[in-house]
């Protein structure tokens, strides 16, 4: 009998994933971002967060609500399943699996890397940072692939490690902050004026800074009791997640000018923690940033491994036998887990001749960061609308009121990310599009590989 994942994880864990995938590299890899794009307004770059967390939050609570009827393989493309249809769970399913993990998943490997090249001292822009990128793939990949509870158990301690120098720098940052009049100061000076589309290139920073719970329902055939724990992991998580972010901001803000935090990026966040925790105090410290963007790559390569098995269970995608096969010995879909790495390797690679060189791909280069994330939630738009219409047992509140909220949100971040990013969204279409149609190439009826409702 073929093997099929067991429940192996509970609330806590769900929680942790919630919070371990979204929590780390973002808030300090985009905190610069946001601080540039609004000119060093802290109060319009706490705007950028607010609303950033808003969208979260209300996108996660519709998903919450899915997440009480809808259990199957892999929690979106099942929403998009039981809402829309079987042909655009495909679909979503597909992106997910050769866009959305992968590329996320590599750009957070390089920026692990980045902390660790800081930490180290080794140049942030050379070999060596792409060296560890992959290195950090791989081990990522391997823990996974290879012992999913040792992974589950890893999310769980590096969430609690992640949140010390956060919290830390936010009570710390602010006491200090107030007492030496920086946060003052920082708060009524600005480095220079915000351009005209500043807010919304910030709110599309931060939406990469809080993305990442959408994955966690990636877990859900291997979560216990996941129709209570998963919308509580979903809801708890954000709220946390958002509060935390603020803190943080608001805590940096009281150790160094916002213009130093500008100016130097990933080593402005080290010398912030130095100049409040002192060299050696900072720099423990930032050894726990740099365990948090390990916590923060574990949780996306958990998902990046079961990717193409969403769409290989249901009899669909390329080889749906061979891709859906489950290890009995790891209770792993293995051969979903080397396409998934493999594809993370091809992104990284795009990911450093687009951005990080003199753009090796001309037209083509955009920022493989952002654009898949609001691709997403564009995706997310068509499954609010059927869950209104299907879902007539539901009160108001849940099936108009939240995902009205939900609705205005996703076309919020469209709009925003093509005032942001401009001729490179067109880029990224056409390369979607591309993607899409090879999707729909070898798409066909799915054969019953095996009943998604059973695992």
């Amino acid at each position: 009998m073929e093997p099929k994942l067991e429940k192996k994880y509970g609330f806590f864990t769900a929680v942790a994933m919630v919070i371990g995938i979204v929590v780390g590299s973002g808030v300090f890899f985009k905190a610069e971002k946001i601080l540039t794009a609004t000119g060093g307004n802290l109060k319009q770059g706490i705007i950028a967060w607010l609303i950033g967390g808003i969208i979260m939050i209300s996108c996660a609570y519709t998903f919450a609500v899915m997440a009480t009827k809808y259990q199957y393989v892999n929690g979106l493309v099942d929403y998009a399943e039981a809402t829309v249809g079987k042909k655009y769970a495909y679909y979503i399913g597909w992106f997910m699996s050769i866009i959305y993990y992968p590329a996320i998943t590599s750009v957070l490997a390089w920026a692990s890397a980045r902390y660790t090249c800081v930490l180290l001292g080794f140049p942030i822009a050379g070999g060596e940072c792409m060296t560890i990128s992959c290195l950090y793939l791989v081990a990522s990949f391997a823990i996974n692939a290879l012992s999913p509870i040792l992974a589950g158990k890893f999310q769980v301690s590096t969430t609690i490690i992640k949140l010390i120098p956060l919290f830390l720098m936010a009570i710390v940052g602010t006491a200090i902050g107030i007492h030496s009049g920086m946060t003052k100061y920082n708060f009524t000076h600005y480095v220079s004026q915000s351009s005209s589309n500043g807010l919304f290139t910030a709110v599309v920073a931060a939406s990469f800074a809080y993305e990442g719970w959408i994955i966690a329902t990636s877990i859900n055939a291997e979560l216990k009791n996941a129709k209570k724990n998963l919308p509580l992991a979903l809801i708890t998580g954000t709220f946390i997640i958002m509060t935390v972010y603020i803190l943080y901001y608001i805590g940096i803000a009281g150790t160094v000018e916002n213009k130093v935090m500008m100016a130097n990026g990933e080593t402005g966040a080290k010398l912030a923690f130095q100049t409040v925790f002192s060299d050696l105090g900072g720099t423990l410290l930032f050894v726990f940033v740099v365990i948090s963007c390990l916590g923060t790559l574990n949780g996306l390569m958990m998902g990046c491994t079961r990717g193409i098995y969403s769409i290989a269970a249901r009899g669909q995608g390329p080889s749906p036998k061979i891709l859906s096969h489950i290890d009995s010995t790891t209770n792993m879909p293995v051969n979903s887990a080397i396409m998934g790495v493999l594809l993370c390797a091809v992104w990284l690679f795009y990911f450093y001749g687009a951005n990080l060189t003199d753009t090796w791909f001309g037209f083509f280069s955009f920022d493989s960061s952002e654009l898949p994330i609001v691709t997403v939630y564009a995706l997310y738009i068509p499954i609010f609308i059927m869950f209104m219409k299907k879902e007539k047992e539901l009160n108001f509140f849940n099936r108009i009121i939240m995902p009205c909220i939900s609705l205005a949100s996703c076309v919020f971040m469209v709009i925003a990310a093509c005032f942001a990013h401009g001729t490179a969204v067109i880029a990224f279409l056409i390369v979607f599009a591309v993607v899409m149609a090879a999707g729909a190439f070898i798409y066909h009826k799915p054969a019953k590989v095996k009943d998604p409702a059973a695992s």
